[in-house]
């Protein structure tokens, strides 16, 4: 199998491992809060977009792609995101994700970076594993547009 073929399976299979691991979450007793409480409503979800820009500024893999950028706005707009997308009371007024990643020629090594930053994140502000599970599957729906295929 070539590395191409090996790279198109990789979001659909971490979408499938995500949702069987939402869906034994779910048998925990753990999905009758929602996500945005359990990912600690704006503030929190903002701690974890704080902590996940210093972690893409460390990585190498990434950090290119964002030099430049309004690091406020950045933050800002990525905070409203994830709370809409979490079911929270926000709304993202954002440019659109394939509009806004037009240009940048996303890899899907730079996807999966940025993804396990954002896991390492959640980690580090005591998020419970099913909550991120659940937010990354609703983020799992972004991927084409990110990566503009």
């Amino acid at each position: 199998m070539t590395n191409l073929n090996l790279k198109r399976l990789i979001a659909p299979l971490l979408l499938g491992m995500a949702m069987v691991l939402v869906g034994c979450q779910s048998m925990s007793g753990q999905a009758d809060a929602s996500l945005y409480q359990q990912l600690g409503e704006r503030e929190g979800i903002a701690d974890v977009v704080e902590d996940l820009l210093y972690l893409i500024v460390e990585d190498d893999r990434i950090n290119q792609q964002y030099k430049g950028m309004d690091v406020a706005q950045f933050h800002h707009n990525l905070t409203d995101q994830l709370c809409e997308l979490s079911g929270g009371p926000c709304s993202y007024t954002g440019r659109e994700m394939r509009e806004l990643h037009s240009d940048m020629a996303i890899t899907d090594t730079q996807f999966n970076a940025l993804a396990e930053n954002l896991i390492l994140a959640m980690e580090e502000n005591n998020i419970p594993t099913g909550a991120q599970n659940r937010l990354i599957k609703r983020l799992l729906p972004l991927y084409p547009d990110i990566r503009n295929l």
